[in-house]
């Protein structure tokens, strides 16, 4: 490398910025990190998506330049290669980048790929873990995801399963004593129940669907495997699945209570899986 070469390699080191990988959590800016509240402070340019709560997104300074990259189920504004793009450029601007993700960024929110996008221009990088949504909304829904008389242990699962279904083990998900939460998975939920009820689960395994979890607007609609199909049919995105028999706990361990309350939402989707009424 020649002299001037050297220089020009010093100079570009010396005006590349960050970028920070930072979870938000499941929606209440209350469960918000103290690094993280303490990240968003200090950024120059924040990208977000569709998972990001609007009372997270107001503790961002003005001074911050917001880019959303809204993602959701079977619409990218933005595809991942464009993402990844965003972050590059911006940090070789010399910008503090917070890749602000919904959940925790290494839990099916692709925070490794973006990662990778940045090693081959030797941009600096961080990570600030979040409140995954299975803890998150399963706490708030009053469904403990581990428990002693009912699961020793607890899978998350991708509901993205078109692309990806060789490669799960549905044996291993169908066994008994063990809890199940499927991320983005209610547009898959027919695929589902027939997926573990093939590898002996039983239809009558408890179930429920946490809506907009940890949010004034939170659901929570309980079911069965045999009736996932048709409560998820009346759910609305984001959305986790939780299966096992924790969540048969929600109705006397909820503490959470939003604007609808979660006893009348509970009565409400039993009617409508036992076939009595229409969902209002």
């Amino acid at each position: 490398m020649t002299t001037d070469n050297k220089v020009c390699h010093l100079n570009l080191q010396s005006t590349i910025g960050k970028v920070i990988l930072v979870g938000a959590g499941p929606g209440d800016p209350d469960l918000l990190t103290v690094k993280a509240l303490r990240m968003l402070q200090q950024a120059d340019v924040v990208v977000y998506d569709r998972l990001v709560s609007n009372e997270i997104i107001r503790l961002i300074p003005e001074k911050a330049n917001l880019i959303f990259v809204g993602k959701q189920a079977g619409n990218h504004c933005v595809p991942q290669d464009g993402i990844n793009q965003i972050l590059v450029e911006q940090a070789l601007k010399g910008q503090v980048v917070v890749r602000l993700k919904g959940g925790d960024p290494f839990i099916f929110g692709r925070g490794g790929e973006e990662l990778e996008a940045l090693l081959p221009y030797d941009i600096p990088f961080e990570v600030v873990p979040g409140i995954t949504a299975a803890a998150g909304c399963a706490a708030y829904a009053g469904i403990p995801l581990t428990h002693r008389d009912h699961a020793q242990s607890v899978q998350f699962v991708t509901g993205h399963l078109k692309s990806e279904r060789e490669q799960i083990d549905w044996s291993s998900l169908a066994r008994s004593n063990n809890t199940l939460v499927f991320y983005m998975g209610l547009s898959q939920s027919g695929e589902i129940r027939r997926r573990l009820e093939a590898n002996g689960m039983s239809p009558l395994t408890p179930a429920a669907i946490v809506e907009r979890g940890t949010s004034n607007n939170q659901r929570v609609l309980p079911c069965s495997l045999e009736t996932l199909e048709i409560i998820a049919a009346h759910a609305e995105s984001p959305a986790l699945i939780i299966i096992g028999s924790v969540t048969q706990l929600a109705h006397k361990l909820s503490w959470f209570e939003p604007k609808q309350s979660l006893q009348s939402c509970y009565s409400k989707m039993t009617a409508v899986a036992e076939g009595k009424r229409d969902i209002i």
